[in-house]
C-alpha cells in the first residue's frame, strides 16, 4: 500500500515518467508480464509512479488504430481497438456532453454509459489507494480513418452514415442505443472516448467472476433482498467467501468508490484466481458514474451502514481527504488535468464527490458511535485466517 504517501504526492512529475513502449515489437506480452508481476493480494498495479504512467503513456501514445471491432456482451457498443504496434485497448466513445446528468426517470440499468466516468473512476480509484481500475486515459479518435475504414465488421461497417449536418456517425450493435436515433456524430468525423487497458489474457492471469451480495433487483418492479432487510449483512457474513478474510472489507471499499462517483451498476465483480479467495476486487465497468451531481443516491451505501465495518487504511484515507490540505475534489481535479480530454468533469461533479465523503464519514461515525470503534475499524486483514464477527461476537 501506499498510505504513507500524501495524497498529492502521486501526481508530482506524472509527464517525466511517461514514456513511449512504441518501438517495442512485442509489447503486449512484455506490458502484462510486467503487470503480473505487480499484481498482489492487495493491488492490481504497483505505487511505483514510473510503472503506472509508463503504461498509461501507452493509451495516450497509441499510433493510429488499424483495426477495430465491436466488443461482444454488454448492453452499449463498445469497440476494440488495435493499433499499430499491435497494442489493444477497450474504446468506450463519448455518449453524452459533461453537462448533461442521467434523466431523473431513468432507471439505473437504462443509463447511459459516460466515457469520462471510465477515466475519472480510474483516478478517483487511485487516489484512494485502491489501484484497482486497470489504467485509463482519454483520446481524441478519427472515426474514418480509425473505425470506419479500419474494421473488417461487416455489422459495424454498415452503421455509418453522414449527418444531415455533414458528420461522420454510427451506431453499432448492441441492446441498448444502437440506432439511428441514438447515433455517435464526430465533428466531422473526431470523437472522444476512453481507452482502457485490457487485463493481463486469461492464459496469463485467469480471473473469477462473482455475484455482487449487494446486486440491485435490475427489475422495474421488484426489490432486492437487501433493500427489504435490515439484517441482511448477518447472512453475508456467514457465507463464503465473506465469513473470513478480506473480501467483506474489498466489498466496502467497492461501496464506498460507487458511492462517491454515483454508480448504482455493480452487479457483478471480478477477482484473480491466483491468490484463492484472498484477493482483491478489480474494479471494473465503471462507465454509470458520474451521472448526476445533483442527487446524492444513499441506496448504494447500504452495505457499509448494514455490515458497519470498513478497514482502518479506508479510513484514515477518507478522513485524509476530508482535510482541507488534502480535499478530495482538489486532488481529482489535479489528477484529471493529466488527461488529454481535460477537462474530465465539471465542476458540480467534483463538488458533489466532497459531499458524498462527508456522508460516508457520517455513516461511519454513526457504525463507531453505535458499535465501537473496534468492532467497526479493522485492521488491513492479510492472508485467510482471519474471520468476520459474527452478530453473536459483537
Amino acid at each position: 500500500m501506499c498510505t504513507n504517501l500524501p495524497p498529492n504526492v502521486l501526481h508530482d512529475e506524472l509527464l517525466a515518467a511517461m514514456t513511449s513502449f512504441n518501438g517495442w515489437a512485442n509489447w503486449s506480452t512484455k506490458l502484462h508480464e510486467s503487470m503480473q508481476k505487480h499484481i498482489t493480494v492487495e493491488q492490481q498495479y504497483s505505487c511505483a509512479r514510473f510503472f503506472l504512467w509508463n503504461w498509461l503513456g501507452l493509451l495516450f501514445d497509441f499510433s493510429l488504430a488499424f483495426f477495430s471491432a465491436m466488443k461482444s456482451g454488454g448492453t452499449q457498443l463498445k469497440l476494440i481497438m488495435t493499433f499499430q504496434n499491435y497494442g489493444q485497448a477497450l474504446f468506450k466513445p463519448m455518449k453524452q456532453t459533461r453537462e448533461q446528468e442521467t434523466p431523473p426517470d431513468f432507471f439505473y440499468f437504462s443509463d447511459f454509459e459516460r466515457h469520462n466516468a471510465e477515466i475519472a473512476a480510474f483516478h478517483l480509484d487511485r487516489i484512494l489507494d485502491f489501484r484497482r481500475v486497470p489504467p485509463v486515459a482519454g483520446r481524441l479518435v478519427n472515426m474514418t480513418s480509425e473505425i470506419r475504414d479500419a474494421t473488417r465488421d461487416k455489422k459495424l461497417w454498415r452503421t455509418f452514415f453522414i449527418s444531415p449536418a455533414n458528420n461522420i456517425c454510427f451506431y453499432g450493435e448492441c441492446s441498448y442505443y444502437c440506432s439511428t436515433e441514438h447515433a455517435l456524430c464526430g465533428k466531422p468525423d473526431q470523437i472522444e472516448g476512453s481507452l482502457a487497458a485490457f487485463l493481463p489474457d486469461l492464459n496469463l492471469a485467469k480471473r473469477k467472476t462473482w455475484r455482487n451480495p449487494w446486486r440491485r433487483s435490475y427489475h422495474k418492479r421488484k426489490k432486492a433482498e437487501w433493500e427489504v432487510d435490515p439484517d441482511y449483512c448477518d447472512e453475508v457474513k456467514q457465507t463464503p467467501p465473506y465469513d473470513r478474510g478480506s473480501r467483506l472489507l474489498d466489498v466496502m471499499d467497492m461501496t464506498i468508490f460507487d458511492f462517491l462517483m454515483g454508480n448504482m451498476d455493480r452487479h457483478h465483480y471480478e477477482t484473480f484466481e491466483k491468490f484463492g479467495n484472498d484477493t482483491f476486487i478489480i474494479h471494473l465497468d465503471n462507465g454509470r458514474g458520474f451521472g448526476k451531481h445533483s442527487h446524492d443516491e444513499l441506496s448504494i451505501l447500504v452495505p457499509l451502514s448494514q455490515c458497519c465495518r470498513v478497514k482502518k487504511s479506508t479510513y484514515l484515507r477518507l478522513q485524509l481527504l476530508a482535510k482541507e490540505e488534502y480535499q478530495l475534489s482538489f486532488l481529482m481535479e489535479e489528477s484529471l488535468l493529466r488527461d488529454r480530454l481535460t477537462p474530465v468533469l465539471i465542476q458540480p461533479h467534483l463538488q458533489a464527490m466532497d459531499r458524498r465523503l462527508r456522508f460516508v464519514l457520517q455513516v461511519i461515525a454513526g457504525c463507531i458511535e453505535k458499535e465501537g470503534y473496534v468492532n467497526v475499524v479493522e485492521e488491513d486483514l492479510v492472508g485467510d485466517t482471519a474471520t468476520h464477527r459474527g452478530p453473536a461476537q459483537r
